[in-house]
């Protein structure tokens, strides 16, 4: 049962723009944490849009589209309040087991750090003219940005959501702990 959660949390956001796909779902209205040694990408897209929980509360993020991407590896935590006391769950794959891949990435993150290199980037272009990443498109007359490739190190982020066409998690391993460990 924990699976689909996890992947649905998991590994680097429904796509929610207006004129880009419908909404999938509603997010849960608790951030998470993600980060990775190294994430290297073809493709960019990126524009601001709003998240909404399921009881209407709006989240301002950057979504970002990355097209096919590879981290060194993944580590993924969120709290959670259940009835016996805030439990960490989270979830890790990569290093030694080897590359975490995935393919039409979409994050809606609240923030990104790391060190970051862009190719071909375009800072400004309208977000409903964005082509790098297919069916990653905001609203006409916009702010968005894209580039080419990226590759970011020592990546952190918080985010609400993130959805991707295909994942591959070598060495996954999902932990559920009371006051456990979160990734940073």
């Amino acid at each position: 049962m924990a699976l689909p959660a996890v992947l649905a949390v998991g590994a680097m956001a429904s796509v929610m723009a207006e004129g880009a796909l419908a909404a999938s779902f509603a997010v849960s209205g608790t951030s998470f944490q993600v980060s990775s040694g190294k994430l290297t990408s073809e493709g960019l897209s990126s524009y601001v849009q709003t998240d909404r929980d399921i009881d209407g509360k709006g989240h301002p993020v950057a979504l970002l589209g990355i097209g096919d991407a590879t981290l060194s590896d993944i580590c993924q935590a969120a709290e959670v309040k259940t009835p016996v006391g805030t439990v960490v769950f989270k979830l890790t794959a990569g290093g030694s087991a080897g590359e975490v891949t995935a393919s039409n990435l979409i994050i809606d993150g609240e923030d990104l750090e790391g060190d970051a290199r862009f190719g071909t980037a375009e800072i400004g272009r309208d977000a409903s003219t964005l082509d790098e990443v297919p069916g990653v498109k905001g609203e006409r007359g916009k702010f968005g940005l894209q580039a080419g490739d990226i590759t970011v190190s020592g990546v952190k982020s918080h985010a609400w959501s993130a959805t991707g066409g295909n994942f591959r998690l070598k060495g996954m391993k999902v932990d559920v702990s009371i006051g456990g460990k979160k990734c940073f």
